[in-house]
């Protein structure tokens, strides 16, 4: 993956409902659907009007069926233009137990929904497996479906695009070059990639796969998100409130701060979700963990307090990049190493290893043979981590490939929601939210800079803005995660209050998603899946690890073993997978430092 695809490129949250002739204002939290329960005249026509599909399965992937399905581009006009929809079914095990058809989709946006159905044995529990169809599809332009493509060609792409080539821009020039590549950005996809930029809101694939529930003959969905998953789950049952049979959602953006509100319209989208103030949470309670258990299980106590420490090691980033075996490690590389590991169970182990090094590596304390072998250290983490991008590049330029996965994420993030007007107004607002959320308000507040509105001009007319507090034909079961570092566990919180007689489980873990960090989490959601089982009011579940509690010297690196973007536990509980879901939502910046 090219590296400004991972710049970041990240976001979260929704948007809402109502014919172009009739829109109202954004509902906020507090309004109360007028239509009750049932889904609109409006959504009834568009969707109802298709014709069921007929799906023809084919044997892929060696262990699931694939079938693609053409569904309208434009739902007010079902008999116009059409786009593919890739969609791919892992059968149920055990047939005489089956009870149905559940959908996944692992966020983004971007990320594959049809992966991650193929990939389901690894994390999905036996139940699951014996008793559901797995359906994963790609919401439209993403993967195999149609995809939205902003410009003519990679080359044209790759040259309008340099300026995002870090993982944020610091500094005038970092940023004015950041914000002409955007506003490129923002301009290839109100023309070049029009057409499916202007119809790929997540109110369009929340129809998408209405239309799929009745094509797998499902008569009400049964449905597991994750983080930009948890967006289009919440749209789904805002739009379609009477056709749930069961829905979870993990990792929670929520809708109204993803769509902005009147009040909120002059807001970059991270003010709004605070996802730099839930990554702030996270570090800073590792640091305080990493004090606490001492230098024999977190090395970077050994300089006294961790917390005061990390900001004395930015400072001097900031000041001046570590010049190591010729490489320039910045504040930046720092920053987005670490938001990039707190993503994962384990990362606390990569980011005491990582300041420490860096801290010898610059500390004029520092003995020499101490400060050689942490600049020594780091050169060879740098050197695996550049072989590596490098055979990936290589590989793909065989091809030359076309990477849209910052031109979906663009198209669904922009089109939703409500931004500011000026793309040079985002250094101020950046430094702002960094103020309030230190390190990290900068680094996640950049992420939809392409979206501002002399950037960005193409719109849906029919994308959802809501009411987001419709009553649900089946309680919806939210789950959130104390230290989720890209999605703030206070969404979690107040999305579950928007839906009436919907369940919220808290999770004292770590990473982004709990489900699959503890069996309390990921049997409380199987058993809601697949018993309607909710957990009890106020239920808090605690992660199977947890920073520095674990002998050091015992610890064995399992990142990545199987998918890049997985996040793995290494004590699972009994029974329980030990890869996450591959959750792609609010992707990570790459940097220097190689933490994956």
């Amino acid at each position: 993956m090219h590296l400004r695809t991972r710049i970041l490129a990240v976001a979260v949250a929704g948007a809402a409902l109502v014919p172009a002739a009739a829109a109202t204002a954004v509902a906020e939290p507090g309004a109360r659907a007028a239509a009750g329960d049932k889904t609109s005249a409006v959504e009834k026509k568009r969707v109802d009007g298709v014709p069921t599909p007929k799906l023809g399965w084919y044997e892929c992937f060696g262990s699931a069926e694939c079938a693609t399905v053409r569904l309208p581009l434009d739902y007010d006009s079902p008999k116009g233009a059409t786009t593919e929809i890739a969609v791919a079914r892992v059968k149920a095990r055990d047939p005489k137990k089956r009870i149905g058809t559940l959908f996944l989709n692992p966020g983004g946006p971007g990320g594959s929904g049809t992966l991650m159905a193929v990939d389901a044995p690894l994390f999905l529990g036996e139940d699951m497996l014996d008793r559901f169809d797995i359906v994963g599809f790609d919401p439209r332009g993403t993967g195999f479906s149609d995809q939205i493509q902003c410009f003519k060609s990679a080359r044209d792409q790759q040259l309008a695009l340099a300026g995002m080539e870090v993982g944020f821009p610091m500094g005038g020039k970092e940023e004015a070059a950041y914000i002409k590549s955007a506003k490129a950005l923002g301009k290839g996809c109100s023309t070049t990639g029009k057409k499916l930029a202007g119809a790929s809101s997540t109110a369009e694939v929340a129809r998408d796969m209405d239309v799929l529930r009745r094509a797998v003959g499902e008569k009400k969905l049964t449905y597991l998100g994750f983080s930009y998953g948890s967006a289009l789950g919440q749209y789904y049952a805002n739009m379609f409130p009477d056709r749930l049979r069961a829905l979870a959602v993990d990792a929670i953006i929520n809708p109204v701060s993803w769509a902005g509100t009147k009040k909120t319209a002059d807001q970059i989208i991270d003010d709004r979700l605070k996802s730099g103030d839930g990554a702030y949470r996270a570090l800073k309670e590792l640091l305080v963990r990493c004090g606490k258990a001492g230098e024999a299980k977190c090395t970077f106590a050994a300089y006294g307090d961790p917390v005061k420490n990390f900001d004395v090691l930015a400072a001097r980033l900031k000041a001046k990049p570590a010049d190591i075996g010729g490489s320039k490690i910045t504040y930046a590389d720092l920053i987005g190493a670490t938001l990039s590991s707190l993503y994962d169970v384990d990362g606390y182990e990569f980011i005491d290893m990582a300041a420490t090094e860096l801290w010898e590596a610059t500390s004029s304390t520092s003995t020499k043979a101490r400060a050689a072998a942490a600049r020594e250290a780091i050169a060879a983490r740098v050197a695996r981590s550049r072989a590596e991008v490098g055979a990936q590049r290589a590989a793909a330029a065989k091809g030359f490939p076309y990477d849209n996965f910052l031109d979906v994420f663009s198209s669904v993030v922009c089109t939703d929601g409500l931004h500011p007007k000026k793309a040079g107004d985002w250094p101020a607002l950046t430094a702002a939210s960094d103020k309030r959320a230190p390190h990290f308000g900068r680094a996640w507040g950049w992420s939809s800079v392409q979206c501002a509105g002399d950037s960005w001009k193409v719109r849906d007319e029919d994308a959802y803005r809501g009411p987001f507090n419709r009553r649900t034909s089946a309680p919806v079961l939210f789950v959130g995660n104390y230290y989720d570092p890209a999605t703030n566990y206070d969404d979690a919180v107040s999305s579950s209050k928007l839906l009436p007689g919907s369940r919220l489980l808290s999770s004292d873990s770590w990473g982004h998603a709990a489900y699959g960090t503890s069996a309390c989490v990921t049997n409380a959601v199987d058993a809601y899946l697949l018993r309607g089982e909710l957990p009890p009011a106020g239920k808090v579940c605690v992660g199977d690890v947890q920073p520095f509690e674990r002998d050091p010297e015992s610890a064995l690196d399992t990142r990545a073993s199987v998918n890049p973007g997985a996040t793995t536990t290494r004590a699972p509980a009994a029974g329980r997978p030990t890869q996450l879901p591959p959750v792609a939502t609010r992707v990570p910046p790459s940097t220097l430092l190689g933490t994956r």
